[in-house]
């Protein structure tokens, strides 16, 4: 699965940005589509994840409250809604697929590009 994600920008400590992740050339059926992001200096770090077919999904403790995970199946999307966004945000943001409702980076493969965000204080 080839993916593409989107959305990224630099905002102020609590606004908001959505993410997109599209499936390009074929669809998300069967997969768990999840959010990584990484920071300078720092390892890769799970956020969210949902299965797409039943739509469970899973967060990391520093984003619950705050970031959702959705999908569109006609738009064949994920998106990464973040809400309350803080300076430690800021990170690349990854989306990838996996096969299980994981949190383990390794599990997951088919990385799309990144997409940047940076939350200023």
């Amino acid at each position: 699965v080839q993916l593409q994600a989107s959305g990224g920008g630099l905002v102020q400590a609590g606004d908001s940005l959505r993410l997109s992740c599209a499936a390009v050339g074929r669809t998300f059926n069967n997969y768990v589509v999840g959010w990584f992001r990484q920071a300078p200096g720092k390892e890769r770090e799970f956020v969210a994840c949902i299965r797409w077919s039943a739509g469970s999904t899973r967060y990391a403790d520093s984003v619950k409250g705050r970031f959702t995970i959705s999908r569109d199946n006609a738009k064949n999307t994920v998106y990464l809604q973040m809400n309350s966004l803080k300076p430690e945000d800021t990170a690349v943001y990854y989306c990838a697929v996996a096969l299980s409702l994981t949190t383990m980076v390794y599990a997951y493969d088919s990385w799309g590009q990144e997409t940047q965000v940076t939350v200023s204080s």
